[in-house]
């Protein structure tokens, strides 16, 4: 999951609520807000499940005082429903008389789609034009009307509801996270594309919403299929199918994919993404299609994920940097000691160096981990080299403390077991092979400089705790001979020098090499070119490759039909005997093939320059002007006019 450059994620439940919510209305006739909100409360059926009348009454609870503060869930205090019609799908209305208790007035409420209220109050120009701006904006309306003058068939317009399945809140900081760690976010929805548009416009994807149709456009090839799902902010009309093909194109370009889905028809995009992801209330076969199932809604979630795996990438690089430098760094200096001196420590040290060792990358685990601003990767080449280079540095440390303690304080590499004095050096090697991986370590868990991100509390206290431990043992002795604790001192001061001169290289190293780690596609016009100048070319290509397959198989064609008619006959055979006719020519054409098949080019190409000449002749002959389509046309012609003629004499 820490690679993922791409991630699809549904709309519906995961980038939205999942339910409708009422966006600004349209008033007339100098109503309120709180006026249409009445009035459609009024008219809303109660107890229905209908999502508009539960998105109605859920907004005038929310937002009426009138309706805080009831003694009854289904009354309006001032107002009595004395009739109420249900929502008729043939009128297309719902319809409720009210009666007002401090006045007495009586009057009728109507609530339906926007034409039918508008024609019931008698037409309203602006009305429609808000309706069309609404619609064009991927709003749902709603009209809203009520009798006035005590007349209970005139009908006046109080105005239009929008409703909408609005972002979650954190829908729109979620993206913009993730596009600072490097992760393109796609909106993938069924719905309608001015839908898509307008809420991929509140989301913060300012790019294209792209119609399913560009996924299946047999005008188009899959390069530029491809272009379009990478540039494109989401796609609209998508079936799950769609979401196959929008993985499958990815991820021919390299790019790591991550999808989301939560019904049984999403199970192959799911299975198809690099990391397939099951959205809360998936169904069981989503389930195990996905890789990660998501327990709680939103897309803050996945975000979480992919902080905790980064973090856990980061960490597994730095061990892997880690231990393989220090190896390395082992079996050179020991290997050259022990093959040129007959010189090594002794097994306790050995064994007490690898125990701190062990000690000190265990707290990897819980270290401070410097996320990655982009998708993470494994690259092998980069650890190798990394882990050679602060190796081999780490072996030309090792060999100058040794040939310093030797030849200028007289420590010699003596063969012989002991804890004397004369074995001195075996306690300065111990002392300086247990600091300088470990000061090591602190520059291997980030590619920065060590002090730019502090490691954590435990990761510190381990690492300084094992120094600690092998100077105590050099100094006071025991399991290795004493030296001065000034020699002590120096030899860790030398580590760490040495350490941030190691540092500074590090980074230096981090800086010559490339890692970004995901293709950044800048859409500039000087790219755009350069991307149709690209497919234009391998279209060319294309085409020519053709020609020359066809051109192929026409020479082919031509050797088999040569051999056939000069092949002799048989001994009591006669080439009347179709059987015999059939069999011969099978066995030509599979020669033929095989001849094919080891042919150089350079004689297929002096074949091609051969027949050329009969190619434009034929053409000429038939008009085709020397094109290669028609030069095909006219052998092809020549050799069915040719093989005529043998059925005919064979016959």
């Amino acid at each position: 999951m820490a690679s993922v450059s791409v991630l699809c994620s549904d709309k519906t439940g995961t980038l939205t609520l999942n339910e409708l919510t009422f966006d600004e209305p349209y008033l007339a006739n100098n109503y309120s807000a709180e006026d249409i909100l009445l009035y459609s409360y009024l008219a809303a059926e109660p107890g229905a499940n209908d999502p508009i009348e539960l998105a109605v009454r859920t907004a005038a609870e929310e937002q009426l005082p009138l309706l805080q503060n009831r003694t009854h869930k289904h009354d309006v205090p001032g107002f009595k429903v004395t009739s109420f019609l249900p929502f008729n799908p043939a009128t297309k209305l719902t319809q409720a008389t009210i009666t007002n208790k401090e006045s007495g007035e009586t009057f009728k409420v109507a609530k339906g789609a926007p034409q039918v209220i508008i024609r019931l109050v008698g037409g309203d120009d602006d009305a429609v034009r808000a309706v069309n701006a609404l619609a064009k904006r991927g709003l749902r309306a709603l009209g809203v009307a009520r009798t006035r003058g005590g007349s209970m068939d005139e009908f006046e317009l109080i105005g239009m509801i929008s409703l909408i399945d609005p972002p979650r809140p954190d829908s729109a900081e979620t993206i913009a996270r993730c596009k600072h760690m490097g992760v393109d976010v796609k909106m993938v929805t069924g719905d309608q594309l001015i839908i898509a548009k307008e809420v991929s416009h509140r989301l913060g994807l300012t790019r294209v919403i792209l119609d399913a149709n560009h996924l299946v456009d047999s005008n188009k090839s899959d390069e530029e299929v491809t272009e379009h799902c990478i540039r494109a902010d989401g796609f609209a009309q998508v079936i799950p199918e769609h979401k196959y093909r929008v993985v499958e194109l990815l991820q021919k370009r390299g790019i790591i994919v991550g999808m989301t889905g939560d019904g049984v028809n999403d199970a192959p995009a799911l299975k198809k993404a690099n990391v397939g992801i099951a959205v809360h209330g998936c169904t069981d076969a989503a389930r195990s299609a996905a890789d990660i199932v998501l327990l709680a809604p939103g897309l803050s979630t996945i975000v979480d994920g992919l902080m905790t795996s980064r973090a856990i990438f980061q960490r597994m690089r730095s061990y892997a940097l880690y231990r393989i430098t220090s190896t390395i760094h082992f079996l050179m200096f020991f290997f050259v000691v022990v093959m040129a001196y007959d010189w090594t420590l002794p097994a306790h040290l050995l064994i007490l160096i690898c125990i701190l060792n062990d000690l000190a990358t265990l707290v990897i685990a819980v270290d401070n981990a410097q996320l990655s601003p982009h998708p993470d990767k494994w690259r092998i080449g980069q650890l190798i080299f990394m882990s050679f280079t602060l190796g081999i540095l780490l072996t030309a440390l090792s060999f100058a403390h040794f040939f310093i303690f030797w030849k200028h304080f007289g420590y010699e590499p003596l063969t012989t077991l002991g804890s004397g004095p004369e074995h001195r050096l075996e306690s300065v090697m111990y002392l300086h092979i247990s600091s300088a991986p470990h000061f090591v370590i602190f520059s291997t868990r980030l590619t920065g400089y060590f002090w730019v991100n502090l490691p954590s509390p435990m990761f510190a206290i381990v690492i300084i705790g094992t120094q600690i431990i092998a100077l105590l043992m050099v100094v006071f002795g025991g399991l290795t001979p004493k030296i001065p604790f000034s020699q002590a001192i120096v030899i860790l001061l030398i580590s760490f020098v040495y350490f941030i001169i190691l540092d500074v290289v590090k980074v230096q190293l981090f800086k010559m090499w490339s890692f970004e780690l995901t293709a950044q596609f800048v859409r500039t016009p000087a790219r755009r070119k350069k991307l149709a100048e690209r497919m234009a070319r391998k279209k060319q290509q294309d085409a020519v490759w053709r020609d020359i397959d066809k051109i192929r198989e026409v020479l082919l064609k031509l050797k088999c039909l040569e051999a056939l008619n000069e092949q002799p006959r048989g001994e009591g055979q006669t080439m009347e005997d179709p059987q015999v006719y059939e069999e011969k020519q099978r066995r030509i054409v599979e020669e033929h093939k095989g001849e094919k098949a080891k042919v150089g080019e350079e004689e297929i190409k002096g074949m091609e320059v051969a027949n050329a000449e009969e190619h434009r002749d034929l053409a000429d002959q038939n008009g085709a002007g020397g094109s290669g389509a028609g030069a095909i046309r006219a052998v092809n012609e020549k050799h069915e006019h040719t093989e005529g003629e043998n059925n005919v004499r064979n016959a």
